[in-house]
């Protein structure tokens, strides 16, 4: 399904879902203009396929007290046995990094990490990225203010 065009009415329930994924299979039907049984076997097919990821709840980080996000560019020293593994495993354990891309320029990685200062934040380097044997380089961008932040795909 992943590789297909979607149709009109695809496209809405995966618009209507990305918005609230709450949302009754009654009321999803009623937005897209469809019976409730065609909307559940769409909305089925789309998990079973993979489309559908997961449904998840969006905290608002700073009501919880994390008001650092960093985004920080790693180096890894290439010539380093493990190195990609033992970074990545460290990355899939750590609570702190919240998103990681393996990125193509001067740097290896790009992680997103979230604490709720600067001092936890210097205490996560030093316990945790420092440690990995293969990190060469961390060069950190504090954000200052979140412009823009989307969870939702667009699906046209």
């Amino acid at each position: 399904m992943e590789n297909e065009r979607f149709d009109r009415a695809t496209r809405l329930i995966l618009e209507a879902l990305q918005a609230d994924a709450r949302l009754s299979t009654q009321a999803l039907a009623e937005r897209v203009g469809l019976s409730a049984t065609p909307v559940w076997r769409r909305v089925k097919e789309l998990e079973d396929s993979g489309v559908i990821r997961r449904q998840v709840v969006l905290v608002d980080r700073e009501k919880l007290g994390l008001s650092i996000c960093v985004l920080a560019n790693v180096s890894l020293v290439r010539h380093s046995e493990g190195a990609v593994e033992q970074f990545e495993q460290l990355v899939l354990s750590s609570r702190e990094i919240i998103e990681c891309h393996g990125i193509t320029g001067e740097a290896d990685y790009v992680i997103k990490i979230v604490v709720p200062d600067m001092k936890a934040y210097d205490q996560f380097l030093q316990s945790k990225i420092f440690k990995v044997p293969g990190v060469a380089s961390v060069r950190s961008n504090v954000v200052l203010r979140e412009v823009k932040y989307e969870t939702a795909l667009p699906v046209d």
